[in-house]
């Protein structure tokens, strides 16, 4: 009999977690002052935040709405929510507090609260839940009312989402006379999880395994649903695995369909085994997360190679040039990648969490904070019609129609600090190295636990632990699976590791004291990663990667043609900090091959084979590319 799973571990709540410096403080710093600014006044310009006074106000039959900008403007919410709890700024927080009077007075006497459908539609609530968005946008009002309350203490959006849960409770679920359907698009599932954590509220974590549960079962909702409506399935989706809803999701063993929504999905499962001690739920977990990493994730932490439904294909497809790696399937990724690594500390969660948020998160927003990538490519060559492959374009971007990237990453970065650490009653882990403080709590006493480094750049992390008295604790020390010699020393002693190692985490039991030292050292060679043979996109290729950074060629480092460069096996690659380059970055360089132009003019091809010329290679980190001049990029270099 399988035994029940519960989190053993909580995340270090992010009011007791500061990021001081550091990449990842640079990063706050520019979400907070550029970034969540920004996406606010795209929200107001394109009638977002507006549409709420419509409903409220004497012109609610016109004006303009969508079916899913409840969620764009839920995420800013959560985003500026998270921001107060670090950085209490009062102008933010009256215009939250304006939003949040202007979803309660427009809340309908049933608890119902959607601008789209309210303004446009009232007849068709709950009509077509395959296409419509409703129990999406639900799902990201709840998160932001959960994050609201969390940051400020203020209950009046929580109980306005409590109000609509409730409705969308009397509507839903297994009994007689409820619908037995669930979202097209999946997100309230961990969304009710939160809102049952904060409330406590029993009947929240209920509905959320019911859509769970439900979710693929005879007879198949969705299409009875198109029946219904007089219409057919869509020919585009290729059937219900589009949205997950092919098979029960016990039953499923590879991930389909649309990216984001399967990713939404998967985290909602992980928090519905956590809280219910299901192991077969956390099963499926395990294997579906085998699945996308071991076959279908990028080397850069990215998810869904496909724009053609923004999904999943198939094992080992992973096009470069056309591949879509939506920037919320990779923040989706890492939320599901927290969540598994709270029930169970295994480093493959971390190293996976890190890989993509030090990447494919990260390249979604330029340095500035003010574009963004929808889609990200592993390769872009500039022809005279424009980019090759795609369809999208080949810049970040200020705004989108579909604008659900530029919050998604604003609220992901703003609820940084959560992330890096976890507790339990006695032990600290952490997961995440950067300039740091952390308050944790051990055993009912605060503990601090102060990170100095400047990783990923510098391969030294020293930790400084401040209980208030000696304290006995396990302090677990993620390392990295990239790392092949990690050294660790106690108060200036070398320990060694193979003893305290245990699933990727150096387990440090003993009693602490105040000021006693961890220094650990992380080398971080250049390394050349190769690609599974069965990738035919990356056949003879590497890629370079320092540390949890993977890195890419542009244009102007390196001229065009970048596909005609080749890296020898034996050549010597240096990395070097350099300050003036994007912001002070650690930049790879290296002796190359070029074939010689010359003989080629007006010649397209010849059997004498060309002559080879030294190149010199400069890389950067991938994520940084696209903030220059844009032209020819490459992550998988071809090796000679």
């Amino acid at each position: 009999m399988s035994r029940p799973v519960r989190r053993r571990l909580l995340p270090i709540p992010l009011q007791r977690v500061r990021i001081e410096g550091g990449l990842w403080g640079e990063r706050m710093r520019v979400n907070r002052e550029a970034t969540i600014p920004h996406v606010y006044r795209k929200c107001r310009e394109t009638g977002r935040t507006g549409v709420w006074k419509l409903l409220v106000g004497p012109g609610r039959a016109e004006g303009r709405s969508h079916q899913f900008w409840d969620s764009d403007v839920a995420k800013w919410m959560e985003a500026a929510a998270y921001s107060l709890a670090a950085f209490p700024d009062a102008k933010l927080e009256r215009k939250l507090d304006d939003l949040v009077d202007l979803m309660a007075a427009a809340q309908m006497d049933d608890g119902y609260l959607n601008s789209h459908f309210q303004l446009t539609a009232p007849a068709n609530r709950w009509a077509n839940l395959r296409d419509n968005h409703e129990l999406y946008c639900a799902g990201h009002l709840m998160e932001a009312a959960v994050a609201y309350y969390e940051a400020t203490g203020k209950r009046k959006f929580l109980d306005v989402m409590c109000r609509y849960a409730d409705h969308i409770d009397r509507t839903f679920g297994p009994d007689k006379g409820k619908k037995r359907g669930y979202p097209g698009h999946e997100e309230i599932e961990l969304a009710l999880v939160k809102l049952h954590r904060a409330t406590g509220e029993g009947r929240y974590l209920d509905l959320a395994r019911f859509f769970i549960d439900e979710r693929g079962r005879e007879p198949k909702y969705f299409a009875a649903e198109a029946r219904a409506r007089g219409e057919a399935m869509p020919p585009w989706a290729g059937g219900l695995h589009y949205w997950q809803a092919h098979a029960p999701v016990r039953e499923q063993t590879t991930a389909e369909g649309h990216s984001v929504r399967a990713l939404y999905l998967y985290s909602g499962m992980a928090d519905v085994a956590a809280e219910t001690g299901d192991a077969s739920l956390l099963s499926a977990c395990r294997r579906l997360w085998r699945n996308i990493v071991r076959r279908r994730m990028y080397v850069t932490g990215s998810v869904g190679s496909s724009a053609h439904g923004e999904r999943f294909t198939f094992d080992y497809d992973l096009p470069n040039e056309t591949s879509y790696a939506e920037t919320c399937a990779n923040i989706a990724l890492v939320f599901w990648a927290h969540r598994m690594l709270q029930i169970e500390e295994d480093g493959e969660y971390a190293d996976v969490m890190e890989l993509a948020l030090h990447n494919g998160v990260l390249a979604g927003l330029s340095l500035d904070g003010r574009e963004f990538f929808y889609a990200n490519r592993h390769a872009l060559h500039l022809g005279p019609g424009g980019p090759s492959g795609g369809g999208f374009p080949p810049a970040r971007q200020e705004w989108f129609d579909c604008a659900c990237c530029p919050p998604n990453i604003a609220r992901l970065l703003a609820a940084l600090p959560q992330y890096v650490h976890s507790e339990s009653d006695r032990q600290v882990s952490v997961h995440l190295y950067a300039e740091s403080t952390a308050h944790a709590t051990i055993g009912g006493e605060e503990v601090v636990v102060e990170q100095h480094t400047d990783y990923p750049w510098h391969e030294r992390v020293r930790i400084t632990v401040r209980p208030p008295r000696p304290l006995a604790f396990t302090l677990a020390l993620r390392i990295p699976g990239w790392c092949c010699s990690p050294r660790l020393k106690i108060n200036g002693r070398a320990v060694g590791l193979p003893q305290l190692a245990r699933k990727g985490y150096a387990r440090i039991k003993r009693t602490w004291h105040r000021g006693d030292r961890v220094e650990l050292t992380l080398p971080m060679p250049v390394e050349r990663i190769e690609a599974n043979p069965h990738v035919r996109s990356n056949a003879g290729r590497v890629a370079l990667q320092r540390g949890p950074v993977v890195y890419c060629l542009e244009e102007m480092d390196n001229g065009a043609d970048l596909n005609d460069l080749a890296l020898p096996r034996r050549a010597a690659l240096t990395a070097k900090r350099d300050a003036r380059l994007l912001g002070g970055t650690v930049a790879i360089s290296g002796a190359a091959r070029r074939r010689s132009q010359r003989g080629w003019r007006d010649t397209l091809y010849r059997g004498d084979p060309s002559k080879t010329t030294a190149a010199r290679i400069r890389a950067i980190p991938y994520y940084l590319w696209a903030n220059r001049k844009l032209g020819e990029m490459l992550v998988w270099v071809r090796k000679c």
